[in-house]
């Protein structure tokens, strides 16, 4: 416990010092600019399928379970306002949400080079893009497996009720919902893993990276939880912002998770350069006692 608390300070520490807090706005920044029009496109091609109008429900309640109260709000106002413009909506929101979200990446990777110290040229102008495209392809497949997952499993949940014996339905409602947020606490643990692995030159075993992966979800988890009590019991943002409330709360959450995020790759860092000390220390050779 003792050892944890250092780590802990010193990755508070670290964290200072590397200007986490500017960085946090910078991805915050661009989260914004890419999740809304990403919500958008996602909601609008699923609305053109069968049975379009359930599936977006499912859709706008899960964003909900995370995102401040009313932001969805907004993404529902423009949706029915634009929906004659269905493929220039998706074009254009795609393109924003794909520039944005390279600027989620690289904002990212910058806060993960500070975080190990390594230098400024690490790699090239156009070596650090092209990673941060890869990046995120590699976050969103599963990303995206797991909302699929979530968004269905209200129909996944009210057939195997409908298919169980009436004393066990209890159980599986329990069951389920249990698997559906730990598969929603695995993703997360997943896709900070591969951020944590692929977003930095100085590459660590995946072991390596999990501790990080593991601190920066439950911490968001949590935070996440009180900002929404926040938002929805203490303050109110539209007194103050009117109609830009539900978006600046949006900006805190995001700004929120880009935090967490970061301070998570800040803690895989403070543990990798005491591995180097006691490596190091390790190897260090006796001093010669034959003369004494």
């Amino acid at each position: 416990m003792s050892r944890f608390l250092v780590h802990l300070r010193q990755t508070v520490w670290q964290a200072l010092e590397h200007d986490v807090v500017n960085t946090s706005k910078a991805v915050a920044y661009s989260g914004m600019l890419m999740l809304f029009p990403l919500v958008m496109v996602i909601a609008t091609l699923l609305a053109r399928g069968p049975e379009g109008s359930t599936v977006v429900g499912e859709f706008r309640a899960l964003f909900e379970q995370f995102l401040p109260a009313d932001s969805m709000d907004i993404f529902q106002y423009s949706l029915q306002t634009h929906r004659t413009l269905t493929l220039q909506l998706v074009l254009s929101g795609t393109g924003l949400s794909a520039f944005a979200g390279l600027g989620v990446m690289l904002s990212l990777m910058e806060g993960f080079r500070r975080a190990y110290r390594l230098p400024l040229d690490d790699w090239g102008f156009w070596q650090r893009r092209v990673r941060a495209v890869l990046l995120i392809f590699i976050a969103l497949v599963p990303l995206a497996l797991a909302t699929l997952v979530i968004i269905f499993g209200r129909q996944i949940e009210a057939w195997m009720i409908d298919n169980s014996r009436h004393e066990l339905r209890a159980a599986v409602l329990l069951i389920w919902r249990m698997a559906r947020w730990a598969l929603a606490l695995v993703t997360s643990i997943t896709v900070l893993s591969a951020l944590y692995h692929f977003g930095t030159k100085q590459k660590e075993h995946w072991v390596r990276v999990i501790p990080g992966a593991i601190a920066s979800a439950f911490g968001w988890f949590l935070t996440t939880l009180g900002f929404g009590f926040y938002v929805t019991r203490i303050a109110n943002y539209s007194m103050f912002y009117g109609s830009f409330g539900a978006g600046i709360a949006t900006l805190g959450w995001l700004y929120i998770t880009s935090f967490s995020a970061l301070l998570g790759a800040e803690l895989n860092a403070v543990l990798f350069r005491n591995r180097q000390e006691r490596a190091s220390a390790s190897a260090a050779p006796e001093p010669d006692c034959a003369g004494q």
